[in-house]
C-alpha cells in the first residue's frame, strides 16, 4: 500500500491550478497555514528576548542566539533538504517538516536550561527547513504560470502573518504566564496549522524527480550558482533579511529602555505592523505579474530605507510608522525575489528546488549573521548604529535590484 505522504506521478497534461479552482484555493490556504506556523515558530523567541535575557542572566547579544542558531541550522539544513526535495518530492517534506517542528517546539517550552533551549532551537531550525526549501518550487510546479508571482506573494504573506502572530502570542503570554507558556502557545498554534496542511495540501501532480547521484547533484549546484541573476537574487535575500531581522531583534530592547519604557506585552504590539507585510507581498506580487519583476523590485528597497530612517525619531508613533514601512518594503522585496528564483531557474534549465534552496540558505545566513551584528551594534553604538547597519544592507539590496534590470532576460 503506498505511503499517504507519497506524491503521485506527474501528469504532463496538467497545466497547473487556476485561480478560482478548488485546487488553487487548497494550495494557497495550505501553504498560507504552513508559512504561518513555520515563521511563528522560527520567530517565537524574538519578542521575549528581554525576558529570556533576564531569566537566564545572559546579555542581549547572547539572548539573540535563540534566533541566530535557529536560522543558521535552518540554512545548513536547506543545503540537504533542497536537493533532496528534487528526488523525493515536495509534499512529503512539507508534512514531515511540520510534524518535526511541532515536536521541537514542545521541547523548547520544556527546556530545563539555557543550553538545552539553544540545542532545541538548533533542532527546530533544521526541522523547519522543509517548508522554505520547497514552497516556491511547489507553487511553480502546481499552479498555472500566470499566477506564480501572485501566489508567491500570498505564501510570503502567510509567513509575514506567522511572524507577527508568533511575536504577539509569545510576547503577551510571557508577560501573563512566563516564557515556557509562551513557547507552548506557539507550539499549539503550529500543531493546529499542521493539521490544516495535512488536510488541504494537494499532492504533487507535476513533480518530476531529478537524476540522483553525486555527479548530478554537483552539476545542478554549479548551474545554480553560475547564473548572475540568480546569484544577485540570493544576495538580495540575505541582505534584506539581515536588515529586517537585525532591526526587529533589538527594537524590543530599545522600546523597553529609557525614553519609551514599555512593558514586554506593549513592546510586542509593534509587530502589529506585520499584516502590512502580507498585503505588501500580495500587492507587489500582482503588480509584478502585470509590469514585471525587474521594474517592481527596486521600489521595495527604497520604501524600506525610508522606513529605517524614520525610526531615528524619539516619537513612538513615528518609530512605529518607520517599522511599518520597513515591513512593507522588505516583504515587497522578499516576495518578488523568492518567487523570481524558481522561475529564473526553470527558464535557465537549473533545478528549481536547488535554486530556491540556495536563496533560502543566503536568506537565513543573512538573518543570522546580521541579526547578531545588529545586537552588537546596539550594545556598542545604540540605535543609530543599528540604523546605519540596516541602511547599508538595504542599499546593497537596492543596488543589486537595479543591476537586475539590465541583466539578460531568460523570459523570467
Amino acid at each position: 500500500m503506498p505511503s499517504p505522504l507519497a506524491s503521485p506521478p506527474a501528469t504532463v497534461m496538467h497545466e497547473g491550478h487556476l485561480p478560482g479552482s478548488s485546487g488553487y484555493r487548497r494550495v494557497v490556504v495550505a501553504l498560507f497555514a504552513a508559512g504561518l506556523a513555520t515563521f511563528a515558530l522560527l520567530y517565537s523567541t524574538q519578542a521575549i528576548l528581554p525576558a529570556l535575557a533576564a531569566r537566564f542572566e545572559v546579555s542581549s547579544t547572547e539572548a539573540t542566539l535563540t534566533m541566530s542558531l535557529a536560522t543558521v541550522s535552518l540554512g545548513l539544513a536547506l543545503l540537504v533538504v533542497g536537493p533532496l526535495s528534487d528526488v523525493v518530492g515536495r509534499t512529503r517534506l512539507i508534512h514531515l517538516s511540520m510534524l518535526a517542528s511541532v515536536l521541537c517546539a514542545i521541547g523548547c517550552a520544556l527546556a530545563p536550561s539555557w543550553t538545552m533551549l539553544l540545542v532545541m532551537r538548533c533542532l527546530m531550525g533544521a526541522a523547519l527547513a522543509g517548508l522554505p526549501a520547497v514552497a516556491t518550487a511547489y507553487l511553480r510546479e502546481e499552479l498555472h504560470a500566470s499566477t506564480h508571482a501572485r501566489a508567491a506573494g500570498l505564501y510570503v504573506g502567510g509567513t509575514a502573518l506567522g511572524g507577527m502572530t508568533g511575536r504577539l502570542l509569545t510576547g503577551y503570554t510571557a508577560e501573563l504566564a512566563g516564557w515556557r507558556w509562551s513557547l507552548g502557545a506557539a507550539a499549539l498554534l503550529a500543531a493546529v496549522c499542521a493539521l490544516v496542511v495535512r488536510r488541504l495540501l494537494p499532492p504533487s501532480r507535476r513533480f518530476v524527480a531529478a537524476p540522483t547521484g553525486i555527479r548530478a547533484a554537483a552539476s545542478m549546484a554549479r548551474r545554480a550558482v553560475g547564473d548572475r541573476a540568480l546569484v544577485g537574487l540570493y544576495v538580495i535575500g540575505g541582505c534584506s533579511a539581515g536588515a529586517m531581522i537585525g532591526m526587529l531583534n533589538v527594537v524590543g530592547f530599545r522600546l523597553e529602555g529609557p525614553g519609551f519604557g514599555l512593558g514586554l506585552g506593549a513592546a510586542s504590539l509593534v509587530f502589529l505592523v506585520y499584516p502590512l507585510g502580507s498585503v505588501s507581498a500580495a500587492s507587489f506580487g500582482r503588480l509584478a505579474d502585470r509590469v514585471g519583476r525587474r521594474a517592481v523590485l527596486p521600489i521595495g528597497a527604497v520604501v524600506a530605507i525610508g522606513g529605517v530612517l524614520l525610526t531615528l525619531s524619539s516619537s513612538l508613533v513615528v518609530v512605529v510608522a518607520g517599522l511599518a514601512l520597513l515591513v512593507v518594503g522588505f516583504f515587497a522585496v522578499h516576495g518578488i525575489a523568492s518567487g523570481w528564483v524558481p522561475a529564473r531557474a526553470h527558464a535557465g534549465g537549473v533545478s528549481a528546488g536547488q535554486a530556491a534552496s540556495l536563496y533560502t540558505v543566503t536568506y537565513y545566513l543573512g538573518s543570522s549573521v546580521f541579526g547578531s551584528l545588529s545586537a552588537q551594534a546596539w550594545t556598542d553604538f545604540g540605535w543609530p548604529g543599528v540604523v546605519v547597519l540596516t541602511v547599508l544592507l538595504l542599499v546593497v539590496t537596492g543596488a543589486l535590484a537595479l543591476r537586475l534590470r539590465v541583466t539578460r532576460s531568460l523570459l523570467a
